[in-house]
């Protein structure tokens, strides 16, 4: 076994690493790049190399850097974790000529396996169905657009070395076939260092179900079930969950043996992931197989009782699999929610900058322990303080449950989302939280398809409906009423003009342009000393207790005999002496007052924000790669703009409405602040 591992990867896959190796007894040896200096990672290994500047083109794709730091620290073996390199057959060649193990794939299946175009062929010739499409590698966008018409709209448009979601888009039409190719050519570029891009028929309502599969250098290779991945968000997964709600016993049965049968075929050894597209009749086809570590690995972990990176680094050890598929496990239900830095409200545009509170829910189950079952665990490679660089991708953590069954998991992560306080950036929490509530997600019945269907426009508030609206506002009132009960026991008040606790409110829910709502609402405290309050809002009756201290961000309590938890907290919002309370996903900005505060508030005016139209601003931290634009020129609502780039993926600035162009602000190459003006208009 080894003795020291060296991990080519950052954030919270590096640590998920760490945390196996130093179980098994194994140093670790970390790499940084400037931007991640004081990142967790670093600070959890053993040792820690610089290897490069803050884009990863310049430090964690430089395999030169990556093998000096390993032969200058002794590490005997290199864990590359997914990205990066971890697809890079050159890489995992270089490691063997080097004398350094790979934890992974040998470099000949990847170089089978893991490029999309040869995998496709080499399925072809094993009689494998795969999904109709071009298989060689694109000169250009032009002969993209012939191509595209050829097979028929619409059509896929994915990168040779892609994965996560980079350099890939989805094609109606001519104009986006040749816009999607040059876009996904760059960020192949950026992101892999291989612009070879490929197309493919786009199957429409899919579902997207993988088979975790796992080899060893004797030959041994089994099949650890599948996960369902079908809720993405523009080809990115956004839940992940094992097993699948869809499939039967048979056609698991099925992908596994072929999936197997795939890996064998290149002599697959570590653990690997096997992708298929489902039809609506179970009918399923080769896309592609992922040779490295998945993100979404740890409801595999949960279900199956196994730790994936532990068997990694067994088998690029040479020790045997200790298991048969016979021995492989499925117990319970596992779903994983990835914790990204975007604002959801804002078309999910990414979020970068300082973690000014990171305070995950508790946790119950650990990475590298499985034997704990049916609880939460967080994989995070982040801190309380911490940055979130705008260079990587947008992931903040990954947040699992384990439960009995779905509808336990499912409960289990509602829960765990309201306990997850993240504030300074923000986070797609409150989509996650709506997923988890529709009702289609909790039957089961959805594909790939179903974010774009149910959020074509976006999403809005307004698309997260609390089931008890008015539990909200019982809790702000009840809330309001412990400030003032510890406000009224400081000594010193002046007399006449103490604090009073009072019982009647009136709860001022705050809306969009002064369109504000009154409610009013009693708080008693029951005589029995318990803590808890007898809360009336309207004709509803609430009986609230909570242990939560006062400044604490997350309340959890007891509302009528069941447990919750919520987030309250003063003035986050555009009014400083509003409480906003965060429950399931629905968020209000309250206002507390008394019955004459309530009455007096009425009487503000509304003071409407300034108008902003004539100005582009930058929804999103970034770097402004180009403006497609000169003065004086005439636009066109749904023409290019700008293009910025954020956490590897390009984001086109589209005119909103007609107009002329008056002076271009910022410059092509210029880092953008939120909000910053890039041109205005006459």
């Amino acid at each position: 076994m080894f003795t020291k591992i060296l991990i080519a990867n950052r954030g919270e896959i590096a640590c998920r690493v760490i945390a196996t190796a130093k179980k098994m007894g194994i140093a670790t040896v970390a790499v940084y790049s400037d931007a991640d200096r004081e990142a967790r990672h670093v600070k959890l290994a053993d040792e820690a190399v610089r290897i490069g500047a803050a884009p990863s083109r310049e430090s964690y794709l430089l395999a030169d850097r990556i093998i000096a730091a390993a032969k200058q620290t002794g590490a005997q073996a290199i864990h590359p974790g997914y990205g990066f390199l971890s697809e890079n057959e050159a890489f995992a060649k270089r490691c063997e000529d080097e004398g350094i193990a790979f934890i992974g794939p040998k470099a000949h299946s990847i170089a089978a396996m893991g490029d999309k175009i040869a995998s496709k062929k080499l399925a072809n010739e094993a009689k494998v169905n795969t999904i109709p499409g071009y298989n060689d590698a694109i000169s250009g966008p032009e002969q993209a657009v012939e191509i595209a018409k050829g097979i028929g709209y619409p059509v896929m448009i994915k990168a040779s070395a892609g994965g996560g979601g980079k350099g890939l888009r989805v094609a109606f039409n001519d104009k986006e076939a040749f816009e999607g190719f040059t876009s996904c050519q760059n960020e192949a570029r950026n992101s892999f260092g291989d612009d070879r891009i490929f197309i493919e028929k786009f199957v429409q309502q899919p579902r997207h179900i993988e088979i975790q599969v796992l080899g060893d250098s004797q030959g041994n290779v089994i099949y650890l079930n599948e996960r369902e991945c079908s809720i993405q968000r523009r080809h990115q997964k956004v839940i992940e969950e094992a097993p699948s709600p869809f499939i039967t016993d048979a056609t698991r049965k099925a992908m596994g043996e072929q999936a197997v049968q795939l890996a064998k075929a290149v002599k697959y050894q570590s653990a690997g992931t096997v992708e298929f597209v489902v039809g609506k009749d179970q009918d399923f086809y080769f896309l592609e197989m992922n040779t490295r570590l998945q993100v979404e690995h740890p409801v595999t972990e949960c279900i199956t009782g196994l730790d994936l990176v532990e068997l990694m680094i067994r088998v690029a050890a040479g020790e045997p699999l200790p298991l048969t598929q016979a021995d492989v496990k499925r117990d319970g239900w596992a779903i994983e929610c990835r914790i990204n830095a975007e604002d959801p409200f804002r078309n999910f545009l990414p979020s970068t900058g300082r973690l000014v509170r990171f305070q995950p829910p508790e946790e119950t189950m650990f990475q590298s322990d499985t034997s704990k079952k049916l609880g939460v665990r967080v994989d995070t490679g982040v801190y309380e303080g911490g940055e979130i660089p705008m260079f990587y991708d947008s992931m903040i953590a990954k947040l699992i449950v384990h439960g009995t069954d779905r509808d336990d998991a499912i409960h289990k992560m509602r829960a765990a989302l309201n306990g997850f306080v993240i504030r300074g950036i923000s986070s797609n929490i409150p989509f996650q939280a709506a997923l988890l509530a529709h009702p289609k997600f909790v039957s089961g019945d959805f594909n790939t398809g179903f974010i774009a269907e149910n959020y074509s426009q976006g999403f809005a508030a307004e698309d997260v409906p609390h089931e008890d609206p008015l539990f909200l506002m019982a809790l702000a009132a009840y809330m309001n009423r412990r400030y003032r009960a510890r406000a009224s026991g400081i000594s010193g008040q002046l007399a006449g003009h103490e604090v009073k606790v009072g019982e009647q409110f009136v709860v001022v829910t705050l809306g969009a342009e002064g369109q504000n709502v009154h409610h009013a609402v009693s708080v008693t405290d029951f005589e029995d000393k318990s803590g808890s309050s007898a809360v009336m809002v309207e004709d509803k009756s609430y009986k609230i207790s909570s242990s939560a201290t006062l400044g604490q961000v997350r309340v959890q309590g007891q509302c009528n005999g069941l447990g919750f938890t919520a987030q309250v907290e003063r003035g986050p919002g555009k009014n400083p002496l509003a409480l906003r309370i965060a429950h399931n996903g629905t968020q209000i900005d309250a206002l507390v007052l008394s019955p004459l505060g309530a009455r007096l508030h009425q009487l503000m005016p509304f003071k409407a924000p300034p108008d902003l139209s004539r100005f582009l601003l930058s929804p999103m931290p970034g770097l402004l790669v180009d403006v497609a634009v000169q003065p004086g020129q005439k636009v066109q609502a749904g023409e290019k703009l700008a293009v910025i780039e954020a956490m590897k993926m390009e984001n086109i600035l589209f005119a909103a409405q007609d107009g002329v162009v008056g002076k271009i602000v910022a410059g092509k190459g210029e880092s953008l602040a939120v909000d910053q003006v890039i041109l205005e208009f006459v």
